[in-house]
């Protein structure tokens, strides 16, 4: 997470979770992989004239976009064109910076973050703040440096930032504890006793027959979990907020009125599959290490010298307290929309390619001392050319399903930061909707 991210941000000060938060060491220091070998990727225009990671065509490219895109897009005025509204992520960074900027800076980006490729996702849905950027100011970075002016300049986002400078920074941290920690004090502020593990709903039946009722909705499920047995039965409620994924969405069995809904609309959604994989190594075994955030392999990087992974988090780097004091940790992940076999495969094989890769980039050698690998069937939902067609499905469940609301990295973006507003947005929409109930109500 981010402290920029201000929903975070407030959720973290109404938890009390400010003494526990954690920043890591040198995380400023990030790496992508150029040549076969770990470069340090530029974080201003003065290191970037001097790094190696781009070519003179590609920093001349980054310095002339102001100017070769100074008008505002005429896609501002008038219809969107059914081209551009479905417009990839590499053909937009292309036309404003040149190829090679996409294949080393943005392809491991988004693979890193999302799992997914330039080329697949949908710069409106991946990206809408760049694609609204572009469609005001026609130059991307005119528009992010004159909207970062407005933001420092407006009054009411200055005052909502209670938090001071402090939140003003793009810094990432987690916890003590690791981010289980902001689970744990979720759980615990919602009470066990309304928290149910292990526990499958089995249907979700709406009794609206024309005026939202009390008590409209009614769940049944299956529990697995001997806490959570007293709700094997069917229990009624006013409102419903799903944050499942859609897949799992589309095999529920819902009703309205006591016939089926049936989700036969919903377009079938692109899940990637990752794994991630933990290892440590005695410090004496990695004879290139690297201080820093860690490090990401871009695809062509991988094509060209054989590397398997994403990128790994220099984990013991940025914690210390994570590892031994003799050892280094790292978190590696592989997977994605360019390796989705390889997400799958066992952990004996998936440690053989991380340590492979390890050994290459950071010259690790022997065997790890400890392993452990996460594997994620759909880790992330991939914002694709056609993902809109997914949000007017979801937004036509909401509009059928009076007191069903749909929240999650499903709808409102992947990051930490933007679930979480997701989750308070639909909070306020259900009270908005039992408010709206009750005049109704109060109005016969």
């Amino acid at each position: 997470m981010t402290e920029s991210e201000l929903e975070a941000s407030r959720l973290i000060d109404d938890l009390g979770l400010q003494d526990k938060q954690q920043y890591p060491n040198s995380q400023h220091k990030r790496y992508i992989v150029k040549d076969g070998a770990p470069a340090l990727i530029p974080s201003d225009p003065i290191s970037l004239m001097k790094s190696s990671v781009l070519s003179t065509k590609s920093k001349l490219a980054l310095f002339l976009e102001p100017f070769l895109h100074k008008q505002a897009s005429t896609r501002n005025s008038g219809k969107v064109s059914d081209e551009h509204l479905s417009e990839s992520v590499g053909s937009f960074f292309e036309r404003h910076f040149g190829r090679e900027v996409v294949d080393y800076l943005i392809d491991p980006f988004v693979a890193g973050t999302s799992g997914g490729d330039p080329e697949s996702l949908s710069i409106r849905h991946a990206f809408p703040a760049l694609w609204n950027l572009e469609r005001k100011y026609g130059s991307v970075i005119v528009g992010a440096i004159l909207s970062k002016l407005t933001a420092k300049s407006d009054p009411v986002k200055i005052s909502s930032n209670s938090s001071g400078k402090r939140r003003n920074r793009r810094v990432s941290f987690s916890f003590h504890g690791g981010m289980q920690s902001l689970i744990v004090a979720l759980h615990n502020e919602i009470g066990d006793g309304n928290v149910k593990l292990g526990t499958e709903v089995l249907s979700l039946a709406c009794s609206f027959d024309g005026v939202p009722a009390s008590g409209g909705w009614s769940i049944a499920v299956d529990s697995k979990n001997a806490r959570s047995k007293e709700l094997a039965k069917k229990q009624t409620f006013d409102a419903v907020i799903m944050t499942a994924p859609l897949s799992n969405v589309q095999r529920m069995n819902i009703t309205k009125g006591g016939a089926p809904f049936v989700l036969d609309f919903l377009p079938k959604v692109d899940y990637l599959p990752l794994s991630l994989l933990v290892t440590a190594f005695k410090k004496e075994d990695v004879k290139k290490p690297l201080e820093g955030f860690g490090v990401l392999i871009p695809y062509k990087e991988q094509q060209k010298h054989g590397l398997k992974t994403l990128g790994t988090l220099f984990s013991s780097m940025m914690f210390p307290d994570r590892a031994p004091n003799d050892q280094y940790l790292y978190t590696t992940f592989v997977g994605g929309s360019h390796n989705r076999d390889l997400a799958g495969a066992p952990t004996s094989i998936l440690k053989q390619l991380v340590t492979s890769d390890l050994r290459k980039l950071l010259g690790v050698e022997g065997q790890p001392t400890f392993v452990k690998h996460i594997y994620w069937r759909n880790a992330f939902p991939l914002y694709g050319r056609d993902y809109n067609s997914v949000l007017e499905a979801i937004e036509r469940i909401e509009k059928d399903l009076p007191g069903f609301f749909y929240a999650g990295n499903n709808k409102d973006g992947l990051a930490v930061g933007s679930v979480i507003a997701s989750g308070n947005k639909a909070a306020d929409l259900v009270i908005s909707y039992l408010e709206s109930r009750t005049k109704h109500g109060n109005s016969h």
